[in-house]
C-alpha cells in the first residue's frame, strides 16, 4: 500500500477522471522531479567509491539530460508538457510547482546527498514496477484523454526499456552490497522513504485540485 500507484489521485488520473487542468498540474509538477533526477544521481555517484558502479550509474544522467541540447528525458518531458497544453516557458520557470512537491523532491535529493550511496540506490528501487506502470499509463491516457497529442508519449515509450535494464541491475547491486541485517533494514527504509516522497507529491497535487 506504500507504493504510489495506489494513491487516490493516481487512480483517478489513470481512470480518466481528471480534468485537463489536473492532468496539466501533474505534468508541470512532475517536471520538478524530472529536473532533479540528475542531481540526485550525481549525488549517488559522488558518494560511491566504486568505479564500476559510477560508470554504470552515470548513464542515468546521460539518459535524462541527453548527450547534447535537445535530447534526453528532460526534452521529452517538455514535449509531453506541450502535448497536454502547457508552454515550455511555464514549465521550465516552475511557476506551477507546488510547495509540497518542491519540499518532497528537495528532501529526496538531500537524502541522496547525505546518506550512503547504497541507500540512495535502494531508494531508486521504486523503478521495480515502473515499466509496467508506464505502459498502463500510455494505454489509459490514450483511451481517456484523446485530446493529448500522441507525440507526448515519447518519454514513457523510450523510458520503459531503459528502466527494465536499470531495475534488474540496481536490485542486484543492493542485494550484493546490503548483506547485514542493519544494511538490509536501511535499504528497506530508503525505499519506503522514496515511496513517501512520491505519495507526498500526489498529496500536494490532489490538495491543490480540491481547492480549485
Amino acid at each position: 500500500m506504500r507504493y504510489w500507484d495506489t494513491h487516490p489521485f493516481q487512480i483517478r488520473l489513470h481512470e480518466g477522471r481528471c480534468t485537463p487542468d489536473e492532468v496539466r498540474s501533474w505534468v508541470a509538477n512532475r517536471w520538478y522531479y524530472q529536473r532533479c533526477l540528475s542531481q540526485k544521481n550525481g549525488a549517488i555517484i559522488a558518494n560511491c567509491p566504486l568505479p564500476e558502479v559510477r560508470r554504470r550509474w552515470v548513464e542515468r544522467i546521460l539518459h535524462q539530460d541527453g548527450r547534447r541540447d535537445g535530447e534526453g528525458g528532460l526534452e521529452e518531458w517538455l514535449v509531453l508538457a506541450e502535448a497536454v497544453g502547457l508552454t515550455r516557458d511555464e514549465v521550465i520557470d516552475e511557476r506551477h510547482v507546488l510547495p509540497g512537491v518542491r519540499f518532497a523532491i528537495d528532501s529526496y535529493v538531500r537524502f541522496c546527498m547525505t546518506r550512503p550511496w547504497i541507500e540512495g540506490a535502494a531508494a531508486a528501487l521504486t523503478e521495480l514496477f515502473a515499466p509496467e506502470h508506464m505502459a498502463q499509463r500510455i494505454v489509459a491516457w490514450k483511451r481517456h484523454y484523446p485530446w493529448i497529442d500522441e507525440r507526448g508519449y515519447a518519454y514513457f515509450e523510450r523510458r520503459i526499456p531503459v528502466v527494465k535494464g536499470d531495475r534488474d541491475w540496481t536490485l542486484s547491486l543492493v542485494l550484493d552490497h546490503c548483506v547485514t541485517r542493519e544494511q538490509q533494514e536501511r535499504a528497506i527504509a530508503a525505499l519506503s522513504f522514496k515511496c513517501d516522497v512520491l505519495r507526498g507529491m500526489l498529496d500536494a497535487i490532489a490538495y491543490a485540485a480540491e481547492q480549485r
